[in-house]
């Protein structure tokens, strides 16, 4: 929860030393006088002199009805009393007893927080309505703490809604990943766990209900109910809902897991909490293009020991997916296809790009209904494609599980006209070369679309793939070729670079090609994090690389025009001008080294000794 002091975007935070400024409050505070070391819920009396505050006031900009009282203390053991009947010595008591005084003129939202460390704090949270006798305990959101705005979502029914954080996915996917391996859930079936949760949350019923349940095999048979009850809803075949389902159905059999009571750490209803409060909010704000749902099963999948290719993932970064997405100028009534779609990443950043230029309810009807198509060979892949979908109550019906070289598969995208084209083909395949994906994603899109694609850099060197390459030039033109920055996908050491062609026109050699040298993305590496916008550079850095490209501008040292062949070099660094005064003394001695390394490479023998 990232707030200032003082004015934010949807409150105002008062510490203890300001709330002086809040008048009305004030006032109360001062009839109260100081908070008592025993005084019980329901007794009004004045045990003692002087004043008292809470730690923090929190007041809001479109509710001036309802307030956030917080008490924080630092040793979690003295989080409340079994009474709550200690003010002074409690932060939950604490809170509690500001809020019996001031629900006589607010709805009071009372927090008590105790521990210092992000890993390891106690909240809880009640809600004390205006006039009424007693509180009400949000035990849904007990050791959560949510962003302001989201506690008056919670007590006035409405959705839960976040700005995308990779830090809180972080944070989610770490403890998740540790916990399951603890209860030895597998490899296979976690994917499937979370994926089938967020879609039972879809479910009104069992999302109002959970919290209630209080067996454990009870909760498991209605969250399957859940998920099976959404999925038909979506017209999903059985086959695909079972697919989902085992991972639950294996669940009944975990000892460990059924061990841990509800409403515990750790406990079924505890990942659904997670899930429903932290994960779930970013991916219902449409506002957010980052695809949370493939990020979060990313950094799931990385803390389990890997990169995630035991399951096929390799997300493409966020930021070059929605380079990508700018650069095949998508418009609110673009019918867009990935048919390497993974989790949908490139299908919900291009669906959020759609959803901000349509302007009624009928045209995102019409996004949803038509704009979005994908076609994912690994079952379970599609399957978190599906949930991505189904959780934003779009286009899952046109996501398709099987071959996308199928010829039914092919048939049927090709009859739906589609003129935007976005792929990041599987990698060294033994059957098949990447740009024949993206031949055959070109060869399914309607005439003078475009199609953006990301490939190794060998993709664009000319004595690689040649047949593959004279057959694309035959049928397709090449508008631009972009080296990326060379750890654009780190940890995993592939250079790539992104293409730009248009569908169904035959590329002339003697018409120029775009180039661009964007090895410089803002992004720095840090432990832990991977790559990250450290600086916040990469807003006008994707700017100029955008202008630089659609104003065809060559700048030395960056970009080139140059008319090129099948057989040629599909690289900037081929074409463009040297910026001498950008070059460092670490430029020459790393190009020298180079060079060294390439003769004892190849046997070259230094012709200069005598």
């Amino acid at each position: 929860m990232k707030l200032s002091l003082g004015e934010n975007k949807k409150c105002f935070v008062f510490p203890q030393g300001d709330i002086e400024d809040l008048d009305k409050i004030n006032n109360i505070l001062k009839k109260v006088g100081g908070k008592p070391k025993k005084q019980e819920l329901q007794d009004f009396g004045i045990l003692t002199k002087g004043k008292s505050l809470p730690d923090f006031i929190i007041s809001f900009k479109e509710d001036l009805h309802t307030i956030i009282v917080i008490e924080c203390k630092k040793n979690i053991s003295k989080h409340s009393s079994s009474m709550l009947d200690s003010p002074k010595d409690y932060p939950v008591d604490g809170a509690l007893f500001y809020a019996k005084h001031l629900k006589e003129s607010y709805n009071v939202i009372a927090i008590g927080v105790s521990g210092t460390s992000i890993d390891k704090f106690k909240t809880t949270t009640f809600y004390w309505k205006k006039g009424e006798n007693q509180p009400n305990k949000l035990s849904k959101i007990n050791d959560i703490l949510l962003e302001p705005h989201n506690y008056l979502n919670i007590i006035q029914g409405k959705k839960l809604e976040k700005e995308y954080s990779i830090d809180d996915i972080r944070v989610v996917a770490l403890k998740m990943h540790e916990y399951l391996r603890e209860i030895k859930m597998s490899e296979r079936h976690k994917p499937l766990f979370i994926a089938g949760i967020l879609i039972s949350l879809k479910e009104n019923a069992f999302l109002k209900n959970y919290h209630n349940y209080t067996s454990f095999n009870h909760l498991l048979k209605n969250l399957i109910l859940a998920i099976e009850t959404v999925l038909e809803d979506d017209n999903l075949s059985k086959k695909k809902i079972d697919y989902i389902k085992q991972a639950f159905t294996v669940l009944s059999d975990n000892t460990k897991f059924k061990e841990i009571p509800l409403g515990h750490f750790k406990s079924l209803t505890w990942y659904i909490e997670e899930l429903e409060l932290k994960i779930k909010p970013m991916m219902d704000n449409t506002n957010n293009t980052a695809d949370a749902l493939g990020i979060f099963y990313h950094e799931f999948i990385k803390y389990s020991g890997g990169d995630g290719k035991g399951l096929g993932i390799v997300l493409t970064p966020q930021h070059l997916t929605e380079f990508m997405v700018d650069l095949a100028d998508i418009s609110k009534d673009s019918r867009v296809v990935d048919i390497c779609c993974g989790s949908a990443s490139f299908l919900v950043t291009a669906m959020s790009k759609m959803f901000s230029l349509a302007k009624t309810d009928a045209e995102r009807e019409k996004i949803r209904r038509d704009g979005l198509y994908g076609v994912e060979f690994d079952p379970e892949l599609h399957v978190l494609a599906l949930a991505n979908m189904i959780i934003r109550k779009d286009g899952k019906s046109n996501i398709i599980q099987g071959d996308c070289f199928n010829k039914k598969n092919t048939k049927f995208l090709k009859e739906q006209n589609i003129n935007v084209g976005l792929i990041n083909p599987p990698y060294s395949q033994k059957d098949r070369e990447e740009l024949e994906f993206v031949e055959h994603m070109l060869d399914i899109l309607s005439s003078n679309a475009l199609g953006v694609c990301v490939v190794p850099m060998s993709c664009a060197i000319g004595t690689k793939f040649k047949q593959t390459r004279e057959r694309l030039f035959s049928k397709h033109k090449l508008l631009a070729v972009f080296s990326m920055p060379d750890d654009i996908f780190y940890p995993t050491g592939t250079n790539v670079c992104v293409m730009v062609w248009q569908a169904h026109t035959p590329h002339n050699p003697n018409e120029e090609t775009f180039f661009g040298y964007y090895k410089e993305d803002g992004f720095e590496k840090r432990k832990k994090l991977g790559r990250i916008d450290v600086k916040n550079r990469w807003e006008s850095i994707k700017k100029e690389w955008l202008y630089l490209y659609k104003n065809k501008d060559v700048k030395i040292g960056m970009t080139a025009r140059k008319a090129v062949n099948h057989s040629d070099e599909w690289l900037c660094e081929a074409y463009m001008q040297t910026d001498y005064s950008k070059l460092k003394q670490d430029d020459f001695e790393q190009t020298i080294r180079d060079y060294a390394a390439y003769l004892v490479k190849n046997g070259v023998s230094d012709k200069s000794e005598t």
